[in-house]
């Protein structure tokens, strides 16, 4: 994680830099807080705190010069998943954990602490997850494959929903495995909850670029029926994502994409059922862009001019609409009764052929 980031995290959680201890059951026992970055390090502090030391190191608590950062050995089933968070839990597998639930074997447990937040008035839940839906799934997988003594290793934090929000969007940036239309329809969802629908005041204190984020916005319009048509979301990134969202404006447009969007995914769901790989996100994104609308034939051009005997238009179409035909008969065409008569004929027999009739 960048520097920048890390230190927005920590603002956010509002630690000093302590070590903690995660207690070995349930019970929310305090950390001891070790001494502050610069200060000497004592010989019994190395050997294991006395007596005295503990009643120092309580009393520097008490007196606020440090923070204790409380860290918990928790039941998963017993914390839900906060539902402002941009991971999409569903799509949570053996497989795309496998990296980290074969790092929690091996180290003998998890290392790096999720974040929740305590909840009331819920008989199923004690907490709430903020941050590490991958942590919970992983040590969830494991209580239910031959390691039911694994627990969920988390720090409480007092955090109102607009601060949760902001916590675990720092967290998420530093992750590749959320997609960027998981994190667009994410902000796009905070905005009104947390926001009030102003993107500007939402930039600021997401310490966001306006122009970036003003792009995920747009990014989060693009609907299901369109997105179906990706097999990995992943492959669909921020720039393509906004082209095709602008594109999706046009409705005429948007209805020839749809129609694609859903013929592709029939294709992929195929491909897949012979065990071949369906389109790849760079070719689905080409066929999107090039669906459009049918458009209508050019309107033919039904204005004409019918010459007499002495080459002088006698008869000339001008209009043809739904309210009738108008023709127009030139003065001095030197035409008789019964050649303006037979131009009339030869405008009528013309207007058949391009199925124009005044029966």
């Amino acid at each position: 994680m960048a520097k920048k980031q890390s230190d927005y995290l920590a603002s956010l959680l509002a630690e000093d830099e302590v070590e903690a201890e995660a207690p070995k059951s349930d019970t929310q026992d305090a950390a001891i807080p070790l001494p502050s970055r610069g200060e000497p390090t004592r010989a019994s502090a190395r050997a294991g705190l006395s007596l005295l030391g503990r009643e120092n190191a309580l009393s520097r608590v008490a007196a606020g010069e440090v923070r204790q950062v409380t860290q918990l050995l928790l039941d998963p089933a017993r914390v839900r998943v906060w539902v402002g968070n941009a991971r999409i839990q569903a799509k949570l597998t053996e497989e795309n954990c496998r990296d980290l639930i074969d790092s929690i074997v091996a180290e003998g447990g998890q290392k790096v602490p999720a974040v929740v937040r305590h909840i009331k008035d819920d008989p199923a839940h004690d907490y709430e997850l903020i941050a590490g839906t991958r942590r919970h799934f992983a040590i969830s997988w494991l209580r239910a494959h031959s390691y039911p003594d694994m627990r969920l290793l988390a720090q409480v934090a007092e955090l109102d929903d607009e601060a949760a929000f902001r916590l675990a969007d720092i967290e998420n940036r530093a992750r590749k495995d959320i997609s960027d239309i998981e994190r667009a329809r994410n902000y796009a969802a905070a905005l009104e909850l947390h926001y009030g629908g102003k993107a500007v005041r939402m930039a600021e204190r997401l310490k966001l670029s306006k122009g970036w984020l003003s792009k995920m916005l747009k990014a989060a319009t693009i609907s299901d029926d369109v997105l179906v048509a990706f097999a990995n979301l992943h492959e669909l990134t921020l720039n393509p994502a906004y082209k095709l969202a602008a594109a999706l404006d046009d409705s005429a447009r948007a209805t020839a994409i749809r129609k694609e969007a859903k013929a592709i995914a029939s294709e992929n769901q195929a491909a897949v059922d012979i065990g071949t790989p369906p389109l790849p996100g760079a070719a689905t994104l080409r066929r999107l862009m090039a669906a459009n609308a049918v458009k209508a034939p050019a309107p033919v051009d039904l204005r004409m001019e019918i010459a007499g005997p002495h080459g002088r238009p006698v008869v000339a179409v001008k209009a043809v609409n739904r309210q009738g035909i108008t023709l127009h008969l030139p003065m001095a065409s030197g035409a008789s009764d019964d050649a303006v008569a037979e131009a009339v004929l030869k405008v009528l027999e013309s207007l058949r052929e391009n199925g124009i009739s005044v029966k």
